[in-house]
């Protein structure tokens, strides 16, 4: 079945995030853009179509869209891609909603990255208000790193990384758990993380996109992994949160923090207060169903009050949870619309 997209509604008074549940929606993740400079295994296909640019938002209209989304009460926003930091125009939009940061109305923007463009931007991200990035980093072998992005440098990574810990943002890893890297990996990037200040994030690969390789064949259990992370240290687990569905373990020999992120054996549905933006301005109120509303429509033909309702819409029917089932071959409906979407 198609994903079902919801036409713009009548406009009507403004409402607060809250959806049936009681939880209060207060994290918004924004796609910027559809493209990226990598091919991750787990992300995209080699081979991508890329969306035509009329089809994705403008610098203007994310801008636009973000703000309708802070007057509402959404007080984190993550930049997504794609990768955030390839769309021409991007530190407009930075520069732009950061002036959310000096009124108080946003507590925190930040962006995931690849962070192959991180070098050049880290000092201006610093200067506009950004105070931390999460960077994908899945090896810190450089033979490893160019089979998991089919075309990436580690070196250029490692150098963007760099710049931002000098440009005194703070650094989170992000470690997607791949059944036939991670296992080899794990160790060394858990040391090279907290050697350097950083925490890192193990996340669970997710049923989501057409990325020419299946599914059954990447996946990892992170209670698996936290097995062999457990042979080498001493983990203790702390109530400690970001904001995000990570939940936390303290290691003993290093003092760092590792992040578990389980969306298939471990749903974290009941505490979730986030939503996602494509880059075509399709709202998705959670990644494992196909409920969905167009934004876009909104934006350039029903002005701000048409779109206030249509997020209002889309809250009351936020789901209660996820329904992930990774098998093999194929993927879900909402693999049509991921590579707008970002992670």
């Amino acid at each position: 079945m198609p994903t079902q997209i919801a036409p713009c509604p009548v406009p009507a008074s403004p409402c607060s995030l809250i959806d049936l549940f009681g939880r209060r929606i207060t994290y918004l993740r924004l796609s910027v853009t559809d493209r990226c400079d990598l091919r991750c295994v787990y992300c995209m296909a080699e081979d991508m179509t890329f969306l035509p640019r009329n089809e994705v938002l403008s610098i203007e209209e994310l801008d636009r869209l973000a703000t309708a989304f802070i007057r509402q009460g959404v007080t984190k926003l993550r930049l997504t891609g794609g990768e955030p930091l390839v769309r021409r125009g991007i530190m407009d939009l930075v520069a732009s909603l950061s002036r959310h940061l000096a009124s108080g109305a946003l507590k925190e923007l930040t962006l995931t990255t690849n962070g192959t463009q991180l070098a050049r931007h880290a000092d201006d991200l610093a200067r506009l208000g950004v105070r931390r990035v999460n960077v994908s980093l899945d090896t810190l072998d450089p033979d490893t790193f160019r089979q998991v992005t089919r075309r990436g440098s580690l070196a250029v990574v490692m150098d963007g990384i760099r710049a931002a810990l000098n440009a005194g943002l703070t650094v989170k890893l992000n470690v997607v758990a791949l059944a036939n890297s991670t296992p080899g990996n794990v160790v060394k990037l858990i040391e090279f993380a907290h050697r350097h200040g950083m925490d890192i994030t193990f996340i669970e690969t997710m049923p989501l996109g057409d990325v020419g390789v299946d599914r059954v064949d990447q996946y990892l259990p992170l209670d698996k992994l936290r097995a062999l992370i457990e042979q080498h240290f001493s983990l203790v687990d702390t109530p400690e949160r970001t904001g995000g569905p990570a939940r936390y373990a303290r290691v003993a020999e290093t003092g760092g923090r590792i992040g578990f992120i389980t969306p298939m054996s471990h749903s974290f549905c009941e505490s979730c207060n986030r939503i996602r933006v494509s880059a075509t301005g399709v709202l998705y109120t959670c990644l494992g169903q196909e409920n969905a509303v167009d934004l876009k429509t909104c934006l350039r033909t029903g002005g701000e009050a048409a779109m206030v309702e249509a997020i209002a819409e889309a809250i009351r029917a936020k789901p209660r949870g996820h329904d992930f089932v990774i098998t093999r071959g194929g993927t879900p409906a909402l693999a049509r619309h991921m590579s707008a979407l970002g992670g």
